[in-house]
């Protein structure tokens, strides 16, 4: 398992364009990606989850991927959440 901590930079926060962007280019992934907010957990490859975490500017999180292709996954996660959140 690989462990992200993560910063929220978009100032609208999350919405539906780089979530959409993020969720599916992670669908490509084997890996588990989850999402924790305080003490709640969000699948990222859901949409629908995702957005549910209702991310703000300013916000750390982390970001637990977990799987076969872990490394490069985790990779992916980063630079998607650099371009787009």
């Amino acid at each position: 398992m690989i462990e992200l901590q993560i910063t929220v930079k978009d100032p609208q926060g999350i919405h539906a364009r780089p979530a959409g962007r993020i969720t599916s280019a992670l669908l490509g992934y084997e890996s588990f990606v989850t999402l924790w907010k305080g003490e709640k957990d969000y699948d990222v490859k859901k949409l629908l989850s995702f957005m549910g975490s209702e991310l703000k500017c300013g916000e750390q999180v982390v970001i637990r991927v977990e799987g076969p292709d872990e490394e490069k996954c985790a990779e992916a996660v980063k630079q998607l959440f650099d371009e787009n959140l």
